[in-house]
């Protein structure tokens, strides 16, 4: 388990079936709120969108301006955009205690929201995709990167089962020699 938590949300969103999908996937990936700012959609809509029961498990805010959001203390507010000077996602160091937030499906979060932001991240594409799909990139990043799980393997496939640092100097001979009579 990691250490932290983080709180997803979209501003100025108007389209209520992309912020149910987004608020499912963050149901899914754990998030610890989920947010709306500024909505030009009946946020209660997007229900119909939301298969997990979301909005029965996890925290669920609206507020009309950017200076409305209240952040945790010591909690860095992380816009996802589409901008020249954002950090790319893969190259990105998730805060242990991050809120993030998108903007709507046909513009960018808002001059003043961009203002409050500690950080700004881009997925690396070529144009802008679905807000729920690139909130889902970006937990799904979170996820990986927070070190929940083993490093990648340098060969195709998973980890392996075999871990030459739990065995003694002399087992090892005959554990090589007992893979390569096998191969």
């Amino acid at each position: 388990m990691t250490r932290g938590y983080f709180g997803i949300g979209v501003e100025g969103i108007s389209k209520p079936m992309n912020v149910g999908n987004l608020l499912r996937s963050a149901h899914a990936f754990g998030a610890s709120f989920f947010f709306t700012g500024c909505p030009e959609v009946d946020v209660r809509a997007m229900q119909a969108s939301d298969t997990s029961g979301a909005f029965d498990n996890i925290p669920f805010y609206n507020f009309e301006k950017p200076e409305d959001l209240l952040l945790p203390h010591q909690t860095s507010l992380v816009a996802v955009e589409l901008l020249e000077d954002a950090v790319e996602l893969p190259s990105f160091r998730h805060p242990k205690s991050a809120v993030y937030v998108l903007g709507p499906e046909l513009g960018n979060v808002s001059p003043a929201m961009l203002a409050r932001c500690d950080y700004s991240i881009k997925i690396p594409m070529k144009f802008c995709i679905n807000v729920g799909v690139a909130g889902a990139l970006v937990m799904y990043d979170r996820l990986l990167s927070m070190g929940r799980f083993a490093d990648r393997p340098v060969h195709a496939g998973g980890p392996d089962r075999f871990s030459p640092q739990q065995l003694k100097k002399g087992q090892m001979v005959n554990h090589l020699a007992r893979q390569c009579r096998t191969e």
